[in-house]
C-alpha cells in the first residue's frame, strides 16, 4: 500500500509540473495587456510600457516562471495587478465560496443518484431501469447554461421564488436553499447521469457475481443479500467518481457562477482572464489543477483500500 501511495504521489506532482508549465504558457500568450486595462484607452504607449515594467512584465519569461512557481510553494502570490489585493487571500475566499457551492450539490445529488442506480440495476431491463437511465443520459447531454438559463426564466423571473443573481448565504438554513438550490441544480442535473450510472453499473455486475448466487442458494433474505452483499461491492466505482466529481465541480463552475453572477473561483478565473490580470488567473487555474489531482489521488487511495486487488495488481 505504501508504494502504490507513493507511486500516485509522484504521478499527480509530475502532473503538476507539467499543468504549471502549460497554465503558465497558456497565461502569457493571452491577448490584451495588464498595463493598458488598469491605465485605461486614453493613455498613451509610454505610459503603459512604464507601468509595465514596474509590475515586471517585461522580464524574461523564464525568470518570470521562476519567480511566479517559487512563490506560489512558498505561499507568496503576489499581488493581484486589479484588484491590489493579495492573491492568496483572494484566491482562498473565492475557492471556499465555491466548495460551499459544490458540497451543497454534492450533498443533495449523491444519496439520490446512488439510490435511483440500484433501483434501476434491481429492476434491470424493465420499464423503471430504462426511465431512470435514458433520463440520466438525457441529462448529461443537457448544456449547464441552458438548464440555468431555463431556471431563471422561470423560478426567479417569472415566479419570484429564488434571487436572479446568488451570493454566499447566511447559516441560516433558508438562505443557503434560497441562494444554492437554484445554481445548483444545472450541476445536479449532470452529476445524476454519471454517478447513477455507476451505481447501475456495480450493482448489475454484483447481482450477476458467483457470490451472489451462493449467497441467494444459503437462502438468505433479499434484504440481507443486497445489504450485505450487493451493496458493499458495487458502490465501489461509485465511490471514486463522487471525488472525481468534486475536482470537476470546483474547476467546472466558470459557466454556473457567471450565469448567477455567485462570487466563487469559477468567475474569479473569467474575471482575471478578461482583465488579463495574471497572478490571479496563474494561481487560480493551478489551484484548481492542484484540487482535481487531489481529488483523483484520494479516489484512487480509497479505492485501493476499499479493494485490495487494486494494490496486487500494481
Amino acid at each position: 500500500m505504501r508504494r502504490y501511495f507513493l507511486k500516485r504521489v509522484g504521478l499527480a506532482l509530475i502532473t503538476l509540473v507539467l499543468v504549471s508549465i502549460a497554465v503558465f504558457g497558456v497565461a502569457e500568450v493571452l491577448p490584451g495587456d495588464v498595463g493598458r486595462t488598469i491605465l485605461g484607452p486614453y493613455a498613451s504607449n509610454e505610459q503603459v510600457a512604464s507601468l509595465n515594467r514596474e509590475l515586471g512584465n517585461d522580464r524574461p519569461l523564464l525568470v518570470r516562471y521562476g519567480d511566479w512557481i517559487g512563490g506560489f510553494v512558498t505561499g507568496d502570490w503576489g499581488e493581484s495587478q486589479l484588484l491590489n489585493a493579495p492573491v492568496r487571500s483572494l484566491v482562498g475566499e473565492r475557492l471556499m465560496n465555491s466548495l460551499i457551492l459544490g458540497g451543497f450539490a454534492l450533498l443533495l445529488i449523491v444519496p439520490i443518484s446512488i439510490g435511483l442506480g440500484v433501483v434501476a440495476a434491481l429492476h434491470y431491463g424493465k420499464t423503471l431501469d430504462r426511465l431512470i437511465s435514458v433520463t440520466g443520459l438525457s441529462l448529461i447531454a443537457l448544456p449547464e447554461f441552458v438548464g440555468g438559463v431555463i431556471l431563471i426564466v422561470v423560478f426567479a423571473v417569472n415566479l419570484g421564488w429564488f434571487p436572479v443573481s446568488s451570493s454566499v448565504p447566511s447559516a441560516n438554513p433558508a438562505d443557503v436553499f434560497r441562494q444554492l438550490l437554484l445554481p445548483s441544480v444545472p450541476l445536479m442535473l449532470v452529476l445524476f447521469g454519471y454517478i447513477s450510472r455507476m451505481a447501475r453499473a456495480g450493482t448489475v455486475e454484483a447481482l450477476h457475481s458467483n457470490y451472489v448466487r451462493t449467497a441467494i442458494l444459503k437462502g438468505l433474505p433479499r434484504r440481507t443479500v443486497i445489504g450485505r452483499h450487493v451493496l458493499r461491492n458495487s458502490l465501489l466505482p461509485t465511490i471514486s467518481v463522487v471525488f472525481v466529481q468534486v475536482g470537476y465541480l470546483v474547476g467546472g463552475l466558470v459557466v454556473i457562477e457567471t450565469l448567477f453572477n455567485y462570487p466563487g473561483i469559477g468567475k474569479l478565473v473569467l474575471d482575471s482572464a478578461i482583465g488579463h490580470d495574471l497572478p490571479v488567473l496563474e494561481a487560480t487555474v493551478l489551484m484548481i489543477a492542484l484540487l482535481y489531482m487531489l481529488a483523483n489521488l484520494v479516489a484512487d487511495i480509497l479505492y485501493a483500500v476499499l479493494n485490495p486487488r487494486i494494490r496486487l495488481a500494481s
